[in-house]
């Protein structure tokens, strides 16, 4: 059976022009990814549009939902955008991943996109 990665990035912002950046980063990554044969399910780039339905765009909203998606895929793939280190989200997700000892890995928008994914077709 195939492996889908939760692909975690950071998101939220005061700044709306940065949560903007960082979901069309997430989504390309993404789409990157599955074009390239990797199953990714990425929160922020299926989520971000439900903002215009009135959903918020915090952790504190979305770590219940977020969290039952990880549990259900296993894997949980970082991406190292700009903030990463520092979002609250992320943090929340790898130290649930740690905790439920699902593997954790992480991997750059750079690699992403220069199709550097070949190690995360074999697990």
């Amino acid at each position: 059976m195939e492996c889908i990665y939760y692909l975690a990035s950071p998101y939220s912002h005061d700044n709306s022009a940065i949560r903007m950046e960082r979901y069309l980063q997430a989504s390309r990554a993404a789409a990157k990814l599955l074009d390239d044969g990797v199953a990714v399910f990425s929160p922020i780039a299926y989520n971000h549009p439900m903002k215009d339905w009135g959903l918020p765009t915090d952790w504190k909203f979305w770590e219940r939902i977020d969290k039952a998606f990880i549990d259900s895929f296993g894997y949980l793939l970082i991406l190292t955008l700009d903030g990463w280190k520092q979002s609250d989200g992320v943090s929340d997700e790898i130290k649930h991943a740690n905790e439920h000892g699902y593997p954790v890995l992480y991997i750059s928008y750079e690699d992403i996109m220069a199709g550097k994914t070949e190690h995360l077709k074999t697990l």
